[in-house]
C-alpha cells in the first residue's frame, strides 16, 4: 500500500478524507461585487475531494475572483466559504494562512522571484517556510525540474526563460510543498499543444499518485476533455452547469452552445481541409530568410532557417515554446541580425543595413502585441492617433478625418471619447490593431493575439485579423499557440521545432503531413 503523501508545510495534520460526502472546499450562497459591478450573484458549489473540477466560463466572468475566494485571499460580500471543513469567516487571519499551507496555487502570471533561479524559485515556500533540509528542497526540486523538462535551466533566472518555461517552474513551485488542493488559474495559458498536453499529464500524474484535488480555470477546451471529471460552467455570476464533459458537450444551455461554437473551427476537418485549393507557390516573397542561424553565447536557437512569406496572406508561426517563433519575428523587424544567413524584407537583404536604414524599414511595419498596450489616459481615438501625433507633421483635421476612417472601418466609431478602462477587452483588441493600421502598415506582426482568451473572443479577434488583412491588403505574420485560430485564419502555416522549419504550407498540406511532430502537434490542439 503506498504510503500517504504529507504536506511538507504541516505534517503533523491528516489529510482531507476522500470522501465525495465531505466536499474538500464548498462556496454556498456566495456574492461578490467591486462597487457597483456585481461579479458573483448568489454562487454556490461543491470542490469533491480526489477529483479534477475544471471552471469554464467568458473572460470576464468572474473565474479568477472566485479561485481567490477559495484560496481566502478575498472575503464574500456575502454568503459563505468552507476550507477543509472550516467557514473561513470564522476564522482569525494566522488560522486562514495555516489552512491555506494545505493548499497550493498556480497564478496565471507564474508571480516568480525574478533574483532567483529556477531551482530557487520552485524550493522557495519550503525554504521559507519549512524545517525540510535544503539539501532534500534541492533533491525536490530537481525531480520537479526533470519532470516538467527543465533541464540544463536549473540556474537560469525568469528573466532567461521563455513564457512556457516560467509556467513549468510556476506549476512546480505549486507542487513540491506536496499540497492536498492545488488551485490552477490559466496553467496552460501561453503554452504549445504539446507543453499543454505535457503539464495536463503532470496534473493527472499529481491527482492520481497522490489524490491531488484540482480546480482549475481553464480557456482550453483540448485540455478541459483530457482533465476534467466534472466540468463547472460560470456565467452571469452563477454555476449554471455542473457535470462530465461529454454532458457538457451536449448541453443546450444557450451560453454553453455559444462559448463551444466558438472553440471549434471545422478547417480541423480533414473533410473540409481537403476541400481547400492550394495555394499558388510562385509567389514573390515579401519576407524571405535564407539559411538564418543565431546563436546566443552557446546556444544556438535558429539553425539554417529558410522561410518565405507571402504578400497579402496571413501566415501563422506556430511551434513549441523556445522554438525561436518570436527570434524569427524580431530578425524579420531588424531587431536581431542572424549570426549567418540573409533576412531579405520587401526584396533586400536587410543584414547590412545600418541603424538609420533599419528605423526606415520599420515603419512599414505595425505591432500588435499580445496585451493591447494601450496608453491609459488617452482616449481610444487618441490611442488610434498617438502615432501619426508623434512621428509626421500631418495636420491636425487629416490626422482627425484619418482617425475617424481607420475607428469606422474597425466598428469603434462608438467608443472613439471612451478611455481603455471603460471599454471591453475586444475592443481593446481593435484599438490596438486601429493604431497600427493608420500608418499604413504594409505588414502586420501579431505577438499571440488569443493568448488567455476564451474561445468566443478568441473567434471575434481571428474574425479582426481576417477582416484587417482582407480590407487593407496587408500581409499578416501572426505568432499563435492555438491550433483551432492557426486553421481558422491562417493562408500559410510554418511549424517551428527547436529552430528549425519542421513543417510549412497551406492548412490542408500541414494537415495531411505525415511527420510525427507534426502530427502530435495537431492532436495535442484538437478539439
Amino acid at each position: 500500500m503506498k504510503e500517504e503523501r504529507k504536506n511538507l508545510l504541516l505534517p503533523g495534520v491528516p489529510r482531507w478524507p476522500l470522501d465525495p460526502e465531505k466536499p474538500v472546499i464548498e462556496l454556498r450562497e456566495v456574492s461578490k461585487s467591486f462597487g457597483d459591478l456585481v461579479i458573483l450573484d448568489k454562487l454556490s458549489i461543491k470542490i469533491i475531494p480526489g477529483r479534477t473540477t475544471v471552471i469554464v466560463g467568458r473572460s470576464g466572468s468572474g473565474k479568477s475572483v472566485l479561485l481567490k475566494l477559495m484560496m481566502g485571499l478575498l472575503k464574500p460580500d456575502s454568503g459563505e466559504v468552507f476550507l477543509f471543513g472550516k467557514n473561513l469567516s470564522e476564522l482569525t487571519d494566522p488560522e486562514i494562512l495555516e489552512v491555506r499551507k494545505r493548499m497550493g496555487m498556480l497564478f496565471q502570471n507564474y508571480a516568480l522571484f525574478d533574483s532567483l533561479s529556477v531551482t530557487d524559485n520552485i524550493g522557495f515556500t519550503l525554504n521559507e517556510n519549512s524545517n525540510v533540509p535544503s539539501s532534500k528542497v534541492s533533491k525536490l526540486a530537481q525531480e520537479l525540474v526533470d519532470i516538467m523538462g527543465l533541464q540544463g535551466s536549473e540556474l537560469s533566472l525568469p528573466s532567461e526563460l521563455s513564457g512556457g518555461m516560467k509556467k513549468r517552474v510556476s506549476l512546480s513551485r505549486a507542487l513540491i510543498a506536496n499540497p492536498e488542493v492545488v488551485l490552477f488559474d490559466e496553467p496552460t495559458t501561453g503554452l504549445d499543444p504539446v507543453m499543454i498536453e505535457k503539464v495536463d499529464e503532470m496534473i493527472c500524474l499529481a491527482k492520481e499518485e497522490f489524490k491531488i484535488t484540482s480546480v482549475i480555470i481553464s480557456h482550453d477546451m483540448a485540455s478541459t476533455k483530457r482533465l476534467a471529471d466534472t466540468v463547472a460552467f460560470l456565467d452571469s455570476g452563477k454555476i449554471v452547469f455542473e457535470g462530465t464533459h461529454q454532458e457538457f458537450l451536449t448541453s443546450n444551455h444557450a451560453s454553453i452552445r455559444n462559448f463551444m461554437d466558438g472553440a471549434r473551427t471545422t478547417r480541423l476537418s480533414s473533410d473540409e481541409i481537403s476541400k481547400e485549393a492550394k495555394d499558388d507557390q510562385s509567389f514573390v516573397p515579401i519576407v524571405e530568410l535564407v539559411g538564418v542561424h543565431k546563436h546566443f553565447g552557446t546556444k544556438h536557437v535558429l539553425k539554417g532557417v529558410n522561410l518565405k512569406i507571402p504578400p497579402n496572406k496571413i501566415t501563422v508561426l506556430i511551434g513549441g515554446s523556445g522554438s525561436g517563433k518570436s527570434v524569427i519575428i524580431k530578425h524579420i523587424m531588424g531587431l536581431f541580425k542572424p549570426t549567418e544567413g540573409e533576412v531579405k524584407v520587401f526584396g533586400e537583404n536587410t543584414v547590412p543595413y545600418n541603424d538609420d536604414q533599419m528605423a526606415a524599414m520599420r515603419r512599414r511595419f505595425g505591432l500588435v502585441f499580445q496585451h493591447a498596450a494601450l496608453l491609459d489616459w488617452l482616449s481610444i481615438a487618441g490611442n488610434v492617433g498617438f502615432p501619426l501625433r508623434e512621428r509626421t507633421n500631418s495636420p491636425e483635421s487629416e490626422i482627425e478625418d484619418r482617425v475617424a476612417e481607420v475607428l469606422k472601418r474597425l466598428n469603434l466609431t462608438d467608443v472613439r471619447n471612451r478611455m481603455p478602462g471603460e471599454v471591453s477587452e475586444g475592443q481593446k483588441k481593435r484599438a490596438a490593431i486601429a493604431r497600427a493600421i493608420i500608418m499604413n502598415p504594409e505588414i502586420m506582426i501579431y505577438d499571440e493575439p488569443t493568448t488567455g482568451q476564451d474561445p468566443l473572443r478568441t473567434a471575434s479577434i481571428d474574425r479582426m485579423v481576417k477582416e484587417t488583412q482582407e480590407q487593407f491588403q496587408i500581409t499578416s505574420i501572426v505568432i499563435s499557440h492555438d491550433m483551432a485560430s492557426t486553421f481558422r485564419i491562417g493562408h500559410n502555416i510554418a511549424l517551428l521545432n527547436m529552430g528549425q522549419i519542421a513543417a510549412v504550407g497551406t492548412p490542408a498540406e500541414i494537415h495531411a503531413s505525415e511527420d510525427a511532430y507534426v502530427r502530435s502537434f495537431i492532436h495535442a490542439g484538437a478539439v
